[in-house]
């Protein structure tokens, strides 16, 4: 089928071509698409294609990248491609005009990241990188909690993202985890690399594949967080916890809505000797309103498309996670090696 229909048969809005049909990729067209944006679905795979008729019968299915860079009725490109894919995908699109989307990691290796950011540039086009967590409401509110000073000064972030679920084969469980929450403790920490990263994990099922790793990153003036990923958990546990000098707030994202976000005041109080001692112990739910997070992301591209404002996650965000992530590879490789990003 030619990627671009006669106009009788299309949404003017329907300006948004998936590239990657696959496991992620199904999420990415059921938003756009109930958004009235998705005009293109595009895999090597025919038979993946096929499963898509049923449910977006109104929706082009091409095999062709050629040709949907080449459609002047798409505009915007989302890639979910695997991540071997990202860099070459991104910068075919940034370059033929399009404003691109792309699901994290950003890229491989920081100097493609690098290039994809300057093309973005010179060629005055949006580049969103799909950190899913910062479009959180809670993850919103955490933040918002942070930069009141509400938690007082920040002490420390860690992150868990554990499970027993699907085993990757072409990436490993740093890369595959962590960006989401490398993602987020960058923006808690305000938005700078860490000085310092070091790694440490195991490879149990294949050779030189982590599937668990514990990294630490090291800011300035002390402040310090911990990101550990695993596939090899036999429970699930998706936990921020974020401690500051007046509380703490803890987001789990395996609770009901109503139970993800907690904050933890005078949980360590002073006496008069200036001796610290353990205080509250329960916490306090915080509220905050139902919205799906990657509906909101992907609104959020749209707009910043259509606004030409930079969006939350941009290419440069994305250069910050890709810069941790490498750092912590190459640190992982070296047996916890401390390494610069």
């Amino acid at each position: 089928m030619p990627v671009d229909p006669s106009p009788s048969c299309r949404d003017p809005r329907s300006d948004v071509a998936l590239v990657g049909a696959g496991y992620w990729g199904k999420n990415l067209a059921r938003v756009f698409h109930q958004a009235g944006r998705l005009g293109v679905i595009c895999d090597t795979s025919e038979a993946l294609l096929r499963t898509y008729d049923a449910e977006y019968p109104g929706v082009t299915k091409a095999n062709s990248l050629a040709e949907v860079m080449a459609s002047a009725a798409i505009d915007k490109i989302a890639i979910a491609a695997p991540a071997a894919l990202h860099h070459e995908i991104a910068k075919e699109a940034l370059r033929a005009g399009k404003d691109v989307f792309v699901e994290k990691p950003l890229c491989l290796l920081p100097e493609e990241g690098e290039e994809l950011v300057a093309i973005a540039a010179r060629e005055s086009r949006i580049l969103m990188v799909g950190h899913l967590l910062n479009y959180h409401p809670c993850v919103e509110a955490l933040v918002a909690m942070v930069k009141s000073g509400h938690l007082g000064k920040l002490w420390y972030v860690a992150s868990t993202r554990l499970n027993l679920g699907k085993i990757r084969h072409e990436e490993d469980v740093l890369w595959s985890f962590a960006p989401h929450d490398i993602s987020v403790i960058l923006r808690l920490t305000g938005n700078v690399l860490p000085a310092e990263v070091q790694s440490m994990g195991g490879d149990y099922l294949r050779p030189k594949v982590a599937d668990m790793a514990m990294t630490r990153l090291t800011f300035s003036e002390g402040l310090g967080a911990h990101v550990w990923v695993s596939w090899l958990n036999p429970f699930k546990e998706q936990k921020l916890t974020v401690i500051g000098s007046k509380g703490a707030a803890v987001f789990d994202d395996t609770r009901p809505w109503e139970e993800k976000l907690t904050v933890y005041h005078d949980c360590i109080v002073w006496t008069g000797e200036g001796i610290p001692a353990i205080g509250r112990k329960d916490g306090d739910r915080i509220a905050v309103p139902y919205d799906e997070p990657l509906r909101r992301e992907c609104e959020h591209f749209v707009n910043c498309c259509e606004t030409r404002a930079a969006p939350l996650t941009d290419g440069a965000e994305g250069l910050r996670v890709l810069k941790v992530l490498a750092a912590a590879s190459t640190s992982l490789g070296r047996g916890g090696a401390v390494t610069v990003p």
